[in-house]
């Protein structure tokens, strides 16, 4: 028995070294890979595989099949939307940050520097000038507050996860969210009215002349003591006034491409419009902030022409001189100018 369990492995033994040389001749012939990493017909199996990067040099995007009418869907992926991720992720908080930041930290320190603009008690006359009539009050206020809330929800969109999310949390977050893109969709009708109003009501005004140079070169009494020449409005408000034209019209004609996505543009263009009306808005934010400055903290008597609509004359004679002696020569009544409207500092 025993004599017999030896000679059968010995034969089991035999046979598997005879059967290994035809086996790895059958593999070698089905996948003959040399040890440079080709087979004898010089081909990489491993290089020479379709990959996404072999893809997307062929074709600008990857699709698919679908039955469905709308072809934008067969799109899987887009390489362009890898630039534009690029910069909403990584360039555009940075952007936002330092432009809005930027501007309160100069604020900051001019306000530490140059201190408030005020008229003294003893300079002002008691007298009352119509600095803005109830319609370009209503106006100036419905654009105000629309743009506001336009501001925050839009900053919400850059910053709000990074800042809000981990302080509120995801739920809360992702309900504020909800409520920032409704406010900003629906608000965004009001500010293009209101900004519509702005330009008939005082676009006339508003055309730059040689006086606007000569307060420029002053300083805009901002460098010293003395107020320079100005009617209706100075150089600052000009400038303030054509920044909300040209950006209101911008963020209008950008903001509706994208409330009516693919009306006109291609997913390429929506991306455009995306990053012009960021980089705009931001912009637009900082510039405000300077502009909600002068008018509150920045200048005593500055707030009144939006608040009541009249400031003291004295007030007026020291901003605005030619205004106020074109609308009492006008007028020939006194201080008190009728309905003309003027704008806010």
């Amino acid at each position: 028995m025993r004599r017999a369990l030896t000679l059968l492995s010995t034969l089991l033994v035999a046979a598997t070294l005879w059967a290994l040389p035809s086996a790895g001749r059958v593999a070698h012939a089905q996948n003959p890979i040399q040890a440079d990493g080709q087979n004898p017909m010089g081909a990489k199996p491993t290089a020479d595989s379709v990959n996404e990067e072999f893809l997307f040099k062929q074709s600008p995007t990857i699709s698919g099949r679908i039955s469905i009418p709308d072809r934008k869907a067969a799109n899987l992926i887009q390489p362009q939307g890898r630039t534009y991720q690029m910069f909403r992720e990584g360039w555009l908080p940075w952007i936002g940050g330092l432009v809005i930041l930027g501007m309160l930290g100069a604020l900051a320190v001019f306000f530490l520097w140059r201190g408030r603009i005020i008229t003294e008690h003893s300079q002002e006359s008691g007298k009352k000038i119509l600095r803005f009539n109830a319609f370009e009050r209503f106006t100036h206020w419905m654009t105000a507050v629309c743009f506001i809330v336009l501001s925050l929800s839009g900053l919400n969109y850059i910053f709000g996860k990074r800042l809000l999310m981990p302080l509120i949390g995801a739920d809360a977050f992702g309900a504020l969210a909800q409520w920032a893109k409704y406010s900003h969709v629906y608000l965004a009708w009001p500010f293009m009215l209101g900004v519509i109003f702005m330009v008939v009501v005082w676009i006339r005004d508003n055309i730059p002349n040689r006086v606007d140079w000569e307060w420029l070169k002053a300083g805009g009494g901002i460098i010293g003591n003395r107020h320079p020449h100005a009617g209706r409005f100075n150089a600052g408000q000009k400038g303030v006034f054509w920044m909300v034209a040209g950006f209101g019209a911008a963020m209008g004609v950008t903001g509706l491409m994208m409330l009516f996505p693919f009306a006109l543009l291609d997913v390429n263009g929506m991306q455009v419009m995306q990053v012009i009306h960021a980089l705009i808005g931001v912009v637009f934010i900082a510039g405000i902030l300077a502009h909600i400055y002068i008018g509150t903290l920045g200048m005593k008597g500055a707030y009144d022409a939006m608040g009541s609509g009249e400031v003291d004359l004295a007030w007026a004679r020291a901003h605005h001189d030619l205004w106020v002696e074109q609308e009492q020569a006008r007028t020939a009544s006194g201080p008190q100018l009728g309905t003309r409207a003027a704008p806010a500092e």
